[in-house]
């Protein structure tokens, strides 16, 4: 043996728990505000089939998880025209509140330092009754 202490890795729990320490999360009705003010910009990064199923946030960017941080690098070369800056306010919305904490994260490594999340994600948004379209198709 080396004799060097053994380190536990985190579990997700204790990752999510560690990410959204670092950032003050939003709910579903002040995201919605901030959205409607431009203080906001909302991005949907649930993948098709739930977009196709529940619907869609109206005026939301969407951007599918493994795009994220190529789209909204402002000085990245794949960026959106949304992707304006590193003081961007950007809310990452998933289905349910969970890997949308890991994406925010991933976005403040990347200087975006306004990102945030939805708590509960989309399903959060829906059920305050909050504007929601049918995808297309």
């Amino acid at each position: 043996m080396s004799g060097e202490p053994t380190v536990r890795p985190a579990g997700i729990d204790e990752l999510l728990e560690r990410v959204r320490a670092g950032y003050p999360r939003i709910e579903a009705r002040a995201a919605h505000e901030a959205a409607r003010t431009g203080d906001a910009l909302l991005v949907d990064i649930r993948y098709a089939a739930l977009r196709e199923r529940d619907g869609l946030i109206p005026g939301a960017l969407v951007i599918e998880r493994n795009e994220l941080e190529w789209r909204l690098d402002p000085g990245g070369s794949h960026r959106v025209p949304e992707a304006t800056g590193h003081d961007l306010r950007v809310v990452v919305i998933c289905n349910e509140g969970y890997a949308s904490s890991l994406a925010a994260a991933s976005l403040h490594q990347l200087g975006l330092h306004r990102a945030t999340d939805l708590v509960g994600g989309f399903q959060a948004w829906r059920a305050e009754g909050l504007p929601v379209e049918p995808a297309a198709g």
